[in-house]
């Protein structure tokens, strides 16, 4: 079982509040026991991806693609992010579907097609 952790600074006077990477870092550390196999992390650099005010944090149980599902995840253009524990039992089909509309994967997990979708 994975687990995931997260901040999203809204509203004034929070949005222009910047998510400190550390932080993120300091609560994946609580949830080691969650997901001993790897970690990862996604702050929020440009405007499109609401600069400063989110942070995604996951600590992974590796159970589908051990060697490229490490997470965030994104698209191709770096637009949209995920971080995902649970499974999707369709998404072979669902990635097909998404490479006949000229979607490119960089995994071979599950995760992936959520952000193509």
């Amino acid at each position: 079982m994975c687990g995931i952790v997260g901040i999203y600074n809204f509203g004034p006077p929070q949005a222009d509040k910047p998510v400190e990477e550390n932080v993120v870092r300091r609560m994946c550390n609580v949830i080691t026991h969650r997901g001993p196999d790897d970690e990862g992390f996604f702050i929020a650099k440009s405007k499109e991806q609401g600069a400063k005010s989110v942070g995604l944090g996951i600590r992974r149980l590796a159970i589908i693609d051990l060697e490229t599902g490490h997470q965030p995840i994104h698209n191709e253009d770096e637009t949209i992010w995920v971080v995902s524990n649970g499974e999707i039992y369709n998404y072979h089909e669902l990635r097909a579907k998404s490479e006949e509309l000229g979607h490119k994967f960089y995994t071979k997990t599950d995760t992936e097609t959520i952000v193509h979708l």
